[in-house]
C-alpha cells in the first residue's frame, strides 16, 4: 500500500481523519444520495436465504445462479403514476359507448375515493385495430399500437388500496406499506449487475418529479442497503463524479487508499452494519463511476436518427425531456443494468391530473396532455431494444398503481379510482405477444374474467427472470420474506 503521508500533507491528512463523518456524509449525498448504495454485488458478501435451494454460506451474489434457466436477463419496468385509464387506453368498452350518460347497473349511487359518481362516461376518444391481431387500442396511442402484436395485456388486475401512495409502492414491492424490498431491489440481490462499472439497479423519475410516495418505490427495504437503486434522470446526471480541480492523481489515489484502510477498521469493529458497508461500497463505485457514467449518460453521442425517432428535441419541453430518459434507460440496460424503473409522470400536485394521470376532473384535457408525452417516446424505446437485439433478454413491464372508474366523478368529466379492474402489460423475453388475459366486466368497472394479482403479475416476472417466486426468499423479523408475500400465481396464458 502506498504511504498517504509521501503524498499529501500531514495537515490535510489529519484534516481529512477528523472531518470523515462529514466527509461520507457529502460523498453519500453527493453521489445521488441514498441511491448510490445499489453496489458491487460481486464485491459483496450479502445475506441470502433461497428456501429449499441454498443457504447463506452457499450463496455467492453476482453469479446469475437462478432456480432454473431464465428467458430475460433485465428489466424495463416502465411506470405512469396517477392511476392511468384501462379503458381510455388499452381496453375497449364498447358498452360505455351504448350505455354513455346512463347510471351503472347496480351501483346507481356509488361513492368512491373522491365521493359521489355521475353516470357511465365513454372515453373521449375513438378505439381502432391495430397490428395483425386487431386489438383495439386508443387512437391517443398512434406510436405505442405498432407494437400491440408483441404486447401482453392484462386487463383484469386488481390491487388492494384505491389510495396513489401505498398503491405506487404496492405495485413496485408487492405490499402496501412501506419498508418492503422493490422488485428491482430483488433482482439486484439475487443476480447483481452485469457491468463492475454501473449499478445493477436505477430509478429514472420524470423531470415532473418523483412519483407518489417518493423514494419507497425503489427502497431496499429489508434487504441490504447497496440493493436499492441510484436515482438519476437525463436532466440530473450523477455529481460529483469529477475530481476536483487541483488534486492531482497520485493525492486521489493515495487519499482512497487511507480511506480505504479506515474503512476496513471501522467496519471490522461493527459487523453486520449493511448502511456503512453500503457507504464505503458508494465510494468505491463512485470511483468506478468517474469512467463510466459520464460516457452513458453522454446523449450527444447518439446520431441525429436516434434523437428524432425518440424525439428528444421536441418542442414539447415534457415529452422532450421524457424522451431523453427513455434513451438514458436504452444505454443503460446495453451495458449490463439489471432493473430500470423508468416514469413517466410524478406524484400529484394541486392541480389533479396536472403531472400525472390522476384525471378526477377533466380526462380530456388531462390525457390529451400526458399521452402524446408517453407514446412516441416508449414506442420507440421499444423499437430500439428490438432493432438491437435488447428485446430477445430484456422483460419490460407497463404498470400503473390502479384504474379509473367507468363513471365520471359528480360535477366533473373526469374518472374516480377504480382499485377493483385495471390493465398492466408486459412484453419482451419469453413473453407471447399479441395476447390479452382477463378482462373487466362490461363497463370496465370490476375484474370478471381471471381476476389478477400485483402477486401473480410478479411470480410470472420472477418466472422468466429464472426464479420459482416463492423460493427467493430473504429471512427478515422471523419470516422468509418474498416480493409475492405470501401470494402469487403464473399467468401461463401470456407464457411464450
Amino acid at each position: 500500500m502506498l504511504n498517504p503521508l509521501n503524498k499529501i500533507t500531514t495537515g490535510r491528512l489529519l484534516n481529512q481523519v477528523h472531518s470523515r463523518r462529514s466527509f461520507f456524509s457529502s460523498v453519500y449525498t453527493g453521489v445521488a444520495g441514498i441511491g448510490l448504495t445499489n453496489l458491487l454485488l460481486n464485491d459483496l458478501s450479502a445475506e441470502k436465504k433461497a428456501t429449499g435451494s441454498r443457504n447463506q454460506k452457499d450463496w455467492q451474489p453476482g453469479k446469475n445462479e437462478t432456480h432454473f434457466p431464465a428467458k430475460a436477463k433485465r428489466v424495463l419496468q416502465i411506470f405512469c403514476p396517477g392511476a392511468a385509464s384501462h379503458m381510455d387506453l388499452w381496453e375497449h368498452k364498447p358498452g360505455l359507448d351504448k350505455y354513455h350518460g346512463k347510471p351503472l347497473p347496480g351501483e346507481e349511487n356509488l361513492v368512491s375515493f373522491q365521493g359521489k359518481n355521475g353516470n357511465l362516461m365513454k372515453s373521449p376518444w375513438a378505439f381502432k385495430p391495430a397490428g395483425q391481431s386487431g386489438k383495439m387500442c386508443s387512437t391517443m396511442l398512434p406510436h405505442m399500437s405498432r407494437h400491440i402484436d408483441e404486447i401482453a395485456f392484462v386487463h383484469s388486475m386488481t390491487t388492494k388500496t384505491n389510495t396513489h401512495g401505498p398503491g405506487c409502492v404496492f405495485m413496485n414491492t408487492g405490499h402496501d406499506t412501506e419498508g418492503h424490498p422493490s422488485a428491482g431491489a430483488w433482482l439486484g440481490y439475487a443476480l447483481g449487475s452485469e457491468n463492475e462499472n454501473l449499478p445493477a439497479y436505477i430509478a429514472i423519475p420524470d423531470i415532473r418529479g418523483e412519483p407518489p410516495n417518493g423514494k419507497a418505490n425503489w427502497s431496499n427495504g429489508y434487504l441490504p442497503a447497496q440493493h436499492q437503486a441510484i436515482v438519476m434522470n437525463a436532466q440530473s446526471p450523477i455529481r460529483n463524479l469529477k475530481v476536483p480541480k487541483g488534486i492531482s492523481p497520485r493525492e486521489e489515489q493515495a487519499t482512497r487508499e487511507f480511506l480505504k484502510l479506515l474503512d476496513q477498521r471501522h467496519a471490522e469493529q461493527r459487523p453486520g452494519n449493511s448502511d456503512l458497508q453500503a457507504r464505503i461500497e458508494a465510494y468505491e463505485l463512485a470511483a468506478r463511476m468517474q469512467l463510466s457514467a459520464p460516457e452513458v449518460s453522454n446523449l450527444a453521442s447518439e446520431p441525429k436518427s436516434i434523437h428524432t425517432q425518440y424525439g428528444t428535441n421536441d418542442p414539447n419541453k415534457l415529452k422532450s425531456a421524457y424522451a431523453r430518459n427513455c434513451l438514458l434507460a436504452r444505454r443503460f440496460l446495453e451495458r449490463g443494468v439489471r432493473y430500470i424503473n423508468l416514469y413517466c409522470a410524478s406524484r400529484a400536485s394541486g392541480v389533479d391530473g396536472l403531472l400525472n394521470w390522476d384525471a378526477h376532473k377533466t380526462l380530456k384535457a388531462d390525457y390529451e396532455r400526458h399521452c402524446p408525452v408517453f407514446d412516441q417516446p416508449t414506442a420507440a424505446l421499444l423499437t430500439d431494444l428490438k432493432q438491437r437485439g435488447l428485446l430477445d433478454e430484456t422483460l419490460v413491464l407497463w404498470t400503473t398503481e390502479f384504474g379509473r372508474m367507468p363513471t365520471h366523478q359528480a360535477g366533473t368529466l373526469g374518472r374516480d379510482h377504480n382499485p377493483d379492474g385495471f390493465t398492466c402489460w408486459m412484453m419482451g423475453a419469453g413473453i407471447k405477444g399479441g395476447t390479452s388475459y382477463g378482462a373487466t366486466d362490461e363497463f370496465g368497472r370490476r375484474a370478471e374474467l381471471n381476476p389478477t394479482t400485483v402477486w401473480d403479475f410478479y411470480a410470472t416476472a420472477l418466472q422468466l427472470l429464472g426464479f420459482q417466486h416463492d423460493k427467493l426468499t430473504y429471512y427478515n423479523n422471523g419470516l422468509d420474506r418474498r416480493l409475492t408475500d405470501v401470494h402469487g400465481h403464473l399467468i401461463k396464458e401470456i407464457l411464450a
